[in-house]
């Protein structure tokens, strides 16, 4: 999309205010970031200028908490791209969002099929710090989140969401397009059966005090049946912290991420001693043995913090990148390595 560009575009521009010189698209690798520096990670190119919000947090000593809901709703806010309120709608042209957010104790919040509320990952924080729950849904988070002081957004598609849905009606196919997130991909990005399926941001930050905590916030699939839910708003599936091991959160095909508890894996594999790069491969070779042949049909990432400030990612199909800020002052856009090529 133009505007998605555009927003791309502006984030660059953004960086030498937050005294963040350095940017480019780098090699995938395994680096390490002193515990006790911050740092923050998230996926896509859109987590280009969700890492500067995230930042503001974590330059003055800020918590990691603070930071991961603070830098994913920059991506929230906008109608540039396809998280929030400016993503896709389902099938029946509503826009139905989801988040969750876990900190260094484990602690938790989630919502899900939430709808007309612009901020859905700090109702999700609401729900973990104000609720005896872990996830609230549909119309009783929409309470909730109104209770809660949240006002209600019009109930209407953004520009470009209501071109992509007027489309998309011509043949009411559903067919999802890997890597639509990233606008450096040679996939098609706009309404092509049903493009802009898997419209994400996951994002991991650990503080100056090495404590972790990630959210992940996300419109769903485009077009998607009225009512489902993907690995995004799930502990464990979309998004897992545990301080003493690591943080990992996924993208891309929700159901498959559900299918081996995604972020709950990579961390479980980092407590056995793989860098964070390495789980989140072993954790793709998992999903790839399962789909068999249908693997070349879908994309899944996986990105991680460990504990010791390693951080890493790794894709099911090529084009996934992800956005890295550490205390170094460096912002950049790291190419995953992939499984398939």
């Amino acid at each position: 999309m133009s505007t998605r560009r555009k927003f791309i575009a502006s984030t660059a521009a953004g960086l030498a205010g937050l005294a963040v010189p350095s940017y480019g698209l780098a090699a995938t690798s395994s680096p390490v970031t002193a515990v006790g520096q911050p740092l923050v990670i998230s996926t896509w190119d859109t987590g280009l200028a969700a890492n500067l919000g995230a930042w503001k947090v974590l330059r003055p000593g800020g918590r990691a908490l603070d930071a991961v809901e603070a830098g994913v709703m920059v991506t929230e806010a906008s109608q540039n791209c396809c998280v929030g309120l400016g993503g896709n709608p389902d099938r029946d042209g509503i826009v139905t969002l989801d988040a969750c957010i876990m900190d260094e104790k484990f602690n938790c919040g989630s919502v899900a099929a939430l709808e007309r509320i612009k901020h859905p990952i700090s109702v999700a924080r609401r729900v973990m710090e104000r609720t005896p729950h872990v996830m609230l849904v549909g119309e009783g988070a929409q309470q909730f989140a109104v209770a809660q002081g949240f006002p209600l957004e019009p109930q209407q598609l953004s520009a470009d969401a209501a071109k992509a849905y007027k489309e998309w009606l011509k043949t009411s196919q559903y067919k999802p397009v890997i890597n639509v997130e990233n606008t450096g991909s040679k996939k098609p990005v706009g309404p092509v059966g049903g493009a802009n399926n898997h419209d994400t941001i996951a994002m991991l930050a650990q503080d100056a005090q090495g404590n972790l905590s990630g959210s992940c916030t996300t419109s769903g699939m485009g077009f998607k049946m009225r009512g489902r839910l993907g690995d995004s708003p799930l502990i464990g599936s979309g998004l897992f912290v545990d301080n003493a091991v690591g943080a990992a959160a996924a993208t891309g095909q929700g159901e498959d991420v559900i299918r081996i508890a995604g972020a709950h894996t990579v961390v479980e594999l980092m407590r056995q001693g793989l860098a964070p790069k390495a789980a989140c491969k072993a954790a793709i070779e998992r999903i790839a043995k399962i789909k068999g042949a249908q693997a070349r049909d879908i994309q899944v990432c996986f990105i991680a913090i460990s504990a010791k400030g390693e951080h890493g990612a790794y894709a099911l199909q090529k084009g996934f990148s992800y956005a890295v800020c550490d205390a170094k002052n460096q912002q950049q856009l790291v190419q995953s390595d992939f499984l398939l090529a």
